[in-house]
């Protein structure tokens, strides 16, 4: 018995579309990065369906061309971002996606007993190290 619901489009055609798209087709679609959104339109499936066979250990060789993708991605917004030709507020957000941050992990070492000092003589001292 064959279980209920629509034929699956995870077909050898479409694993071929996708090899494609990300083995440069999506310079050939006008994208100017490779992108989950620009794989989904070419393959004709949606984003979800996109994640669903990624998480699908039995499509493997799906995950492989999505990583690569993501990995594409994040070289292309790299060199666009670093030569200036890609707008920086969208590479930044896209970076962001990969990652990446602008954040700045501060660790400050000091050690005093805060009880010694009034609150003004404990501004000073967080002024000083900040």
């Amino acid at each position: 018995i064959m279980p209920a619901g629509r034929p699956t489009k995870y077909t050898p055609e479409i694993i071929e579309a996708a090899h494609a798209y990300v083995d440069g087709g999506w310079e050939e679609e006008g994208d100017l990065i490779p992108s989950h959104a620009g794989l989904a339109v070419t393959i004709g499936v949606s984003r979800d369906t996109l994640y669903d066979w990624n998480s699908n250990p039995e499509k493997q060789e799906f995950s492989d061309i999505l990583a690569k993708c993501n990995i594409l991605q994040e070289r292309k917004l790299l060199n666009g971002g670093l030569s200036g030709s890609f707008n920086a507020q969208i590479t930044k957000l896209a970076l962001g996606k990969q990652g990446y941050s602008d954040k700045i992990d501060q660790v400050s070492d000091i050690n005093i007993n805060v009880s010694e000092y009034s609150d003004a003589q404990l501004d000073a001292i967080i002024s000083e190290n900040s």
